[in-house]
């Protein structure tokens, strides 16, 4: 299977290029094992600082593998919703970056053969560089994995008009990946279907940037009062 067993899935999702399933063909692209060298995420991270003119290196490697991890797993997660099997293996996997260096999509080269060992591995080998790079603790960024995970497949889920079936997906998958990966949660608020985060992505902490809707760091109160206001437009 070449990249064109990626258009095959992403041919079978409505909006793929906006899920990160086709990269800008002005996009360039890199070897998604770049992702699990220390020396070049720590050029990452230093250009995100400069953007955000912080030097918080905790906070800058949280906000960089949120949004890195989402488009890493989204090929794979995409396979399994769809029934075609995509690999998550790094070596298979080539990762479109915008001008800024920020990853905007993936795109896997293979057929997948074991999603959730495959997944196992690929993850292990960029926390570590990650932590690495940032000086920070790995399991606040395997809890990070979870919440994208979790936030894939229900975007997936959407769009396939299957959100059930391709949400009840995320917990055995994880089981399978195994610790320290957590559980992945969902709420349902007012008939819609949210992930439950077990993780923050610390991007309040870079201004102007707010809390997100879902932050677990806000009050439970406060945060549902602001699911079901976003429930209640997304209806």
């Amino acid at each position: 299977m070449t990249a064109g067993g990626q258009a095959a899935v992403a041919a079978r999702v409505p909006g793929a290029a906006a899920l990160g399933l086709l990269a800008p063909p002005a996009a360039p692209a890199v070897p998604a094992a770049l992702f699990a060298d220390a020396g070049w995420t720590a050029d990452r991270l230093a250009a995100l600082g400069a953007r955000y003119a912080s030097d918080d290196r905790r906070v800058l490697a949280t906000v960089w593998w949120y949004s890195a991890s989402s488009v890493l797993l989204t090929p794979a997660l995409a396979g399994l919703a769809t029934g075609l099997p995509l690999s998550a293996r790094l070596a298979d996997t080539s990762v479109a970056l915008l001008g800024g260096g920020t990853p905007i999509a993936a795109t896997s080269s293979a057929p997948g053969t074991d999603t959730a060992a495959e997944l196992r591995e690929s993850l292990s080998a960029v926390v570590d560089a990650v932590a690495a790079a940032g000086r920070v603790r790995a399991r606040p960024l395997w809890a990070i994995a979870t919440d994208s995970l979790a936030n894939r497949l229900l975007a997936l889920g959407r769009a396939l008009g299957d959100e059930r079936r391709v949400t009840a997906l995320a917990a055995p998958l994880a089981a399978a990946v195994g610790p320290p990966l957590p559980s992945p949660r969902y709420v349902d608020v007012a008939g819609v279907r949210f992930t439950r985060r077990v993780s923050c992505c610390l991007l309040y902490r870079l201004p102007p940037e707010p809390l997100c809707t879902s932050c677990p760091r806000r009050p439970a109160a406060e945060r549902q009062v602001l699911l079901e206001d976003t429930a209640a437009r997304m209806r």
